[in-house]
């Protein structure tokens, strides 16, 4: 025992000395560069303040007892109220009806609420809320700069130290700061926080991402690092970097605080890590805030940012108060780049840029609130970039410092808004408090994120309403355009198009646009793909970017609604579950996703590729890559919220169309009789890495089977960085072509691909024996009443607007998938997501067809109607159904037979015989079914009456 206690008694000796030894290095260091964090993340108590009694009370001054995790949100922690018909939601309700129809009543019942809007979060609360943590401030912080560093609140903070009022911050898109210099002393101190996620004075718009339940929800807490820190008295508060490409320098704005209330001498020192160039100027403070400006040479060897080349640099400033002897230091990453307007054409760097976006509405269904990691945006911008994208658009919100970083590692273009969307609750321009406010938000969002390059666009917000935007918004552009020319400036997202901004955002080009319903290109013309928006781009000298483009929705996918395992449910998918099952269809929900999925991606591919194939185009903002929850569920993404594959298209399939480099055909049209000649002028849109060297285009046309056809090959030649570069036709005699054929042009420019199918009809057809005994009708007469329950064979052709209302006569069909979708757009045509069928169904043998939507159905979804088969036996199987939109889902067909009496009747909602000579595909549809008609095949099993059949019909 005495040998142990004599070795324990060295052993706390050297450990004393140690302790010294550490303690003396420590101070040293101190006084060559002193900063010192007390992380706050971990248990605070809190409590609610529903009555807003806190600051009456004086709540600051009182210990809270319960007790939560921060960094998070109340929701996170599993505070707050049941969902209930009175939860007083953030965001506008445009179809109301789930709280009147008898047939979501079972929804409204406590317990089962379900609400079809937006994601339902577990709790959910609206007010005031209190935090609260004890921290204990060292002895070496006394005479420092002591500062509060809350990364993220939602929304408003009031901050009181013991029982101090300090101040309130309310920036939703940058840290709330506090300087706390003198009022944390050395010793226990009470920091209380008041959280409010109301809108007050200040309205961004209720619909705005940046607050709204559509999204990311409106959540009550802080999230990201919260701190204290302390610095010398004398520090660097902020460094503005500009780039200088075309001279291989920057120019550096150095924020300097100088709070010893007398002047003062500096050094300061600044060093890009990595390389040996460094710069040492001395300057004399004034009391207070400083600025001072250095320039600063990068040297011959140069490294570029770009999205091919994402090379950034940091620039470490010490900064040395000689009255002090203190050192402060800051370090920052930069990148050089120049991106600009010129003409009509982006440049980054010099070279032609086109913006390949999508949006990023603050959907977090995990968490709620923005995620703050760099590891999750590097996963959010790596799906984007193989999806084939290079920029996203963040809707009527900014990101956290984590976005950027991860945007400038992938080299990702980010156009980024000061948190609104002023319309609907509020407008802009008006002299209401958000327009100072909006102001202030935007040199917060500069000063805290102007550094990175991935910064290169910045407007107001979206879409801004008021008697005043335009010219309250001209100026904000020049504002901007005059302060800091690192990146390019628009007035907003979508409208107003002024001369004042660097670039254009408007929803014009695109291939359906709100309002337009049958009148849009994809709905309202032949399938082609030989148009673009030249005519429109010709009108403005600035790049136009397309605004909003694609909004096309798919069916849910119920099995997505397992992964909703954090503060938000899925409650809209069960909603839209539970009414397919009580529709009896409940098997089809797979099917309905993959089938309308498949139509969705085409009507991407034509959106995209419409763009590229404009000349001097800036580019496009799709909405969206993945899913958008709120609005009255969006489901426009082929991802989904989490930005996950549902499998009906993958990422190489989508960046097929969707690249920097992209071959184009511009096809008159789709459909074709083998008494033609197919032609399609083909070209590519190249804005890759530099210009393409001796390239040897290919072509192949190949069927089904990939059989091919016809091949070549194009002349050897240069591509530069633009679009629209031709490189030469393509011409097929289809001569040939003796059977109905879904046929493949393919293209190939450096070893990547693209494809378009077309379709090939005989010009003359073999005669149908037995067709003469079908008698084709448009209405029952008695004659042909007699005719079937006697054992003959019609086919009922409902021409289009004889269907009765109540069976499906007053559904808005139409080609394309619905946009958007029906809640939120008043109920805008098309109502209903394409065709689901069995592509061997023999009724199909001579109509080349898949399981789902393609152009040779345009004419049939633009000449019919869809039979609601609601009323009918549920056995009855469609041959070619209609998919419903998710809210109503009704069963729904648009080719069905029966046996009525002795006899059998096919009935097509589809009109098969208008103008046949002018409709090559529902030409072959009517000889297809005909010829199935007449063969042993046709053998309906499920009967109908003939009062059934009739009932179809306006009487």
């Amino acid at each position: 025992m005495a040998n142990r206690s004599i070795t324990t008694s060295k052993l706390m000796r050297h450990s004393l000395v140690l302790l010294a030894l550490l303690t003396i290095l420590f101070v040293s260091c101190q006084q060559s560069a002193f900063l010192q964090k007390i992380d706050l993340s971990g248990t605070w108590q809190y409590a609610m303040d529903p009555a807003d009694k806190g600051v009456a009370e004086s709540w600051f001054n009182q210990v809270l007892r319960d007790t939560l995790s921060l960094p998070g949100s109340l929701t996170s922690n599993g505070i707050g109220d049941d969902i209930s018909l009175k939860t007083p939601w953030m965001g506008d309700i445009v179809d109301s009806s789930f709280y009147t129809k008898p047939e979501y009543a079972k929804f409204r019942e406590p317990g089962n609420i379900k609400i079809p809007f937006w994601l339902q979060p577990v709790k959910y609360y609206k007010g005031a809320a209190w935090y609260q943590k004890e921290v204990t401030i060292p002895e070496s912080w006394n005479g420092q700069f002591v500062g509060l560093f809350l990364e993220r609140c939602h929304w408003e903070s009031n901050l009181w130290v013991d029982s101090k009022k300090i101040g309130m911050r309310n920036s939703l898109g940058t840290p709330h700061q506090y300087d706390l210099t003198r009022i944390l002393t050395p010793g226990k101190h009470l920091l209380t926080l008041c959280i409010d996620n109301r809108v007050k004075d200040i309205d961004p718009g209720n619909n705005s991402h940046s607050i709204s339940d559509h999204t990311q929800g409106n959540w009550n807490g802080m999230v990201g690092q919260l701190y204290l820190e302390a610095r010398p008295l004398v520090n660097i508060r902020s460094m503005q970097i500009f780039p200088d490409v075309q001279n291989k320098k920057i120019a550096v704005k150095v924020k300097v605080q100088n709070p010893t209330g007398k002047p003062t001498s500096v050094n300061l020192d600044l060093s890009v890590k990595g390389t040996s160039n460094n710069e040492s100027k001395t300057f004399e403070l004034n009391d207070g805030d400083n600025e001072v400006d250095v320039t600063f040479s990068m040297g011959n060897e140069l490294k570029l940012w770009n999205e091919f080349h994402p090379d950034t640099y940091t620039l470490q400033a010490s900064l040395k108060d000689k009255t002090s002897g203190q050192t402060d230091v800051l370090s920052t990453s930069f990148g050089m780049r120049e991106f600009k307007a010129v003409g009509r054409q982006l440049l980054i760097n010099g070279q032609p840029a086109f913006l390949r976006g999508t949006l990023e509405c603050a959907i977090f269904p995990k968490t709620g609130y923005p995620p703050t990691d760099k590891e999750e945006w590097l996963r959010i911008f790596n799906i984007c970039r193989a999806h084939g994208l290079n920029h996203m658009r963040f809707h009527s919100w900014c990101p956290p410092n984590a976005a950027f970083e991860a945007a400038d590692q992938t080299g990702f273009y980010l156009h980024v808004e000061c948190s609104s969307w002023a319309n609907g609750s509020t407008t802009i321009g008006d002299g209401k408090p958000f327009d100072q406010y909006l102001y202030e938000e935007s040199e917060r969002m500069v000063e805290a994120y102007g550094n990175h390059p991935s910064f290169c666009m910045m407007a107001y917000g979206n879409e801004p309403a008021g008697a005043n935007h335009v010219p309250f918004l001209t100026e904000f552009v020049k504002y901007w355009k005059n302060k800091d020319n690192r990146r390019i400036y628009t007035t907003a997202s979508g409208w107003p198009l002024v001369a004042e901004s660097d670039y254009l955002s408007t929803p014009d080009p695109r291939i359906q646009g709100w309002g337009q319903e049958f009148k849009s290109i994809i709905n309202g013309q032949a399938p082609r793909t030989d148009y673009d928006w030249s005519a429109f781009n010709s009108k403005y000298p600035q790049p136009v970017i397309s605004h909003e483009i694609g909004q096309w929705c798919v069916y849910p996918n119920f099995k997505e609604i397992a992964r909703y395992t954090g503060v938000m449910r899925a409650r809209n998918f069960e909603l839209f579950q539970e009414t397919l099952k009580d529709h009896g269809m409940e098997q089809l929900a797979d099917s309905f996703l993959l089938a309308s999925g498949k139509l969705q991606a085409l009507c991407y591919k034509a959106d995209i590729e419409a763009a590229l194939r404009t000349k001097d185009f800036g580019g496009f903002q799709l909405l969206d890559l993945h899913d958008f929850p709120g609005q009255g569920t969006a489901l426009v993404g082929v991802l989904d919220a989490f930005w996950g594959e549902k499998g009906y298209i993958s990422a190489a399939e989508y960046k097929r169309f969707c690249n920097s480099t992209v071959p184009l055909a511009r096809l008159k049209k789709c459909v074709y009789t083998s008494n033609e000649t197919f032609e399609a002028p083909v070209e590519v849109a190249h804005y890759g890495d530099g210009p393409i060297s001796s390239c040897i285009p290919e072509w192949k046309i190949t069927d089904i089977k990939d059989k091919v056809l016809q091949s070549g090959k194009f002349t050897k030649t240069d591509i530069p960085l633009g679009n629209c570069f031709k490189l030469g036709t393509v011409s097929f005699s289809l001569s040939s072509v003796s059977t109905p054929e879904n046929l493949k042009l393919e293209v190939t420019v450096n070893g990547l691909s693209n494809a378009w199918d077309f379709w090939v009809y005989p010009a003359i057809k073999a005669t149908i024996p037995g067709e003469e005994n079908i008698q084709i009708v448009q209405s029952l007469s008695a004659q042909t009443e007699h005719f079937l329950t006697n054992g003959g064979a019609v086919l009922l052709n409902l021409s289009k607007g004889s269907l009765s209302k109540e069976m499906g006569g007053d559904i808005k069909i139409g080609f394309s998938s619905i946009f958007w979708n029906t809640a939120w757009t008043h109920g805008q045509a098309p109502n209903t997501l394409g065709i689901l069928c069995n592509p061997s169904h023999p009724a199909l043998a001579d109509f080349p067809t898949d399981y789902h939507s393609n152009y040779q159905w345009w004419d049939a979804m633009s000449h019919s109607a869809a039979i609601n088969l609601t009323n009918f036996p549920s056995q009855l199987k469609p041959i070619v159904r209609v998919i419903d939109d998710w809210v109503t889902n009704r069963p729904l067909a648009l080719i069905f037979e029966a046996k009525v009496g002795k006899g059998r009747i096919l009935v097509s909602g589809i009109d098969l015989q208008s103008n046949l000579d002018q409709r090559p595909e529902a030409n072959q549809l009517l000889y297809s079914l005909k010829k199935y008609m007449t063969s042993g095949k046709f053998n309906p099993v499920v009967e109908l009456s003939i009062n059934q059949i009739k009932g179809l019909m306006i009487k």
